[in-house]
Parts: C-alpha cells; structure tokens; sequence
C-alpha cells in the first residue's frame, strides 16, 4: 500500500458513524495533497475516522505501516492509529506538536493467526480554534520497521 493522497484517497473510506470527515488539503508548495481536519471542525472530543481496508496480507508476516503526520497549533487534539485486531487502545497516539512540522509515524504490525484487516486514523478534537492535524505519505511495507 502507498498513497500520498497526490492522486486521490487511494482505498481510503470515511468512517459513516463518527462526527466528521477528514478533507483533502493543498500542500503548501502546491505539489500534491494530504488528508486534514481543521481544528474548527466540530466540538471539543468529537471524532473523525478514515479507515483503510486491507486485503491479502499473509498470517504470520511483519509489517511496517509508515506515514506522516503533523498537529499544527495549540490544543488542536488527537491524532490516533487503531488496527482491527486491537481494537481497543490504539497502537500509536500523538497530542501535541513541538512546532508546525511534518513528522513521520511508523507502526510494527505483526500478523498472528488473525489478520489485520483494517487500519484506521482517529483524529480527536481539542479545545483549539486554530490549526490543524494532517496525514499524508501513508505506506505499507513488508517486513520490520526500519531504524534511523
């Protein structure tokens, strides 16, 4: 799986039972897009959901699920990641940007008996009226996680 959300969402589905839809943005440099949720958007501790739906991946195998993110301003919320297999907590949360810069997220997804077979981004609404929390360069790969 890549997508950079240049081309479109790729298989990407909005979440019909949450509070609001994460848009495509323009890029600064306008080379492209990225999926956004503005901080305005709804009230404090709403949800958004977008999922991806994962088809052939093999039990048994590792993957790496790479991405990036960035929360731009004060209190803006939560950006959360879920697989379908844990469904409760996620495997990787962030709350607070250090700056307005784009960061990169990696998630270790390991494929036991059952198969994982949807990933899904949760942004949370903050108490902030500005800014906003963003996703783009979403990848799959095979095996680990590389290190830095």
């Amino acid at each position: 799986v890549d997508c950079s959300f240049s081309r479109g969402v790729c298989d990407w589905k909005q979440d019909t039972n949450d509070d609001f839809d994460w848009n495509p943005a323009d890029r600064d440099r306008g080379d492209g897009y990225y999926m956004a949720v503005p901080a305005f958007v709804g009230h404090k501790k709403d949800m958004g959901r977008l999922k991806l739906l994962l088809t052939d991946l093999k039990p048994k195998s590792s993957y790496c699920l790479i991405f990036s993110y960035r929360l731009a301003g004060e209190r803006v919320g939560k950006l959360r990641v879920f697989l379908t297999n844990k469904k409760t907590a996620p495997v990787w949360e962030e709350n607070k940007g250090k700056d307005e810069r784009w960061r990169t997220g990696k998630v270790e997804i390991f494929q036991g008996a059952e198969t994982t077979s949807s990933i899904t981004f949760e942004s949370e609404r903050g108490k902030g009226k500005t800014g906003e929390i963003g996703v783009d360069n979403v990848r799959l790969v095979s095996g680990l996680c590389p290190e830095e």
